[in-house]
């Protein structure tokens, strides 16, 4: 339970995520900790967006609103970014769009218990701001609710600043990194490949396709219930 909610929680939070720390200028704690509310509030309002359709558009302006995907697609092939040839490059960004978007997708957005957290710290210094949050997942029936208490999670937000723009760009429950994790799975599968980038390309794009045929299936079936 605690993997699949952190898993299912940390995937949508990254709508918020970039990586890019050059030209950062110093964050106030008390700006991180608005920042934080006011933008968790946001993406647990767009959760309970009743029409399915709606949430995922929501999610999808948010997604490319605040997420850099040209850096990110680079970060998350590390070292194999410069092995690609400039075609390989020019297809593979806009593949890793489709992919970020698709994956999100794959996941219920539906928490059937109450959610709730509140800012409990900032650490700052002259690059970042470490927001410290805590994570409460409760029970919706009497019979959860009865006596048994919330799960709570820990989750640190690494909050940079460029030209003026408070941006995540790491999100981490204890020492889990959502955007290494991604770099890992993606060297395995280069791994897998032999490292030949062509043939993870074509595998990226079996991965992509395949998510999002599904995606619009269920969600054909969500509409026609």
């Amino acid at each position: 339970m605690k993997s699949n909610f952190f898993l299912r929680l940390i995937i949508f939070c990254c709508v918020f995520c970039v990586f890019r720390a050059a030209c950062a200028a110093p964050i106030t704690e008390a700006e991180a900790a608005s920042w934080a509310r006011d933008k968790g509030q946001q993406l647990l309002q767009t959760f309970s967006e009743p029409d399915l359709q709606v949430r995922y558009a929501k999610l999808d302006e948010m997604f490319l609103n605040y997420v850099d995907l040209d850096y990110i697609a680079k970060f998350v092939i590390g070292k194999y970014w410069r092995q690609m040839t400039a075609e390989q490059k020019r297809r593979y960004v806009p593949l890793f769009k489709r992919y970020a978007l698709a994956v999100y997708k794959s996941f219920p957005l539906d928490f059937a218990r109450n959610v709730d957290f509140v800012v409990s710290s900032v650490k700052s210094d002259r690059k970042y701001a470490d927001v410290i949050t805590e994570i409460s997942l409760a029970g919706n029936t009497p019979a959860e609710q009865n006596g048994a208490p919330a799960q709570k999670f820990i989750v640190t937000f690494r909050l940079t600043k460029n030209n003026g723009k408070l941006q995540i760009i790491d999100l981490k429950l204890t020492e889990s990194s959502l955007i290494l994790s991604y770099r890992s799975r993606f060297y395995e599968m280069i791994m897998q490949d032999d490292g030949e980038l062509e043939w993870f390309l074509e595998d990226l794009e079996l991965i992509t396709s395949s998510t999002e045929e599904t995606n619009r299936q269920r969600l054909s079936v969500r509409q026609a219930d």
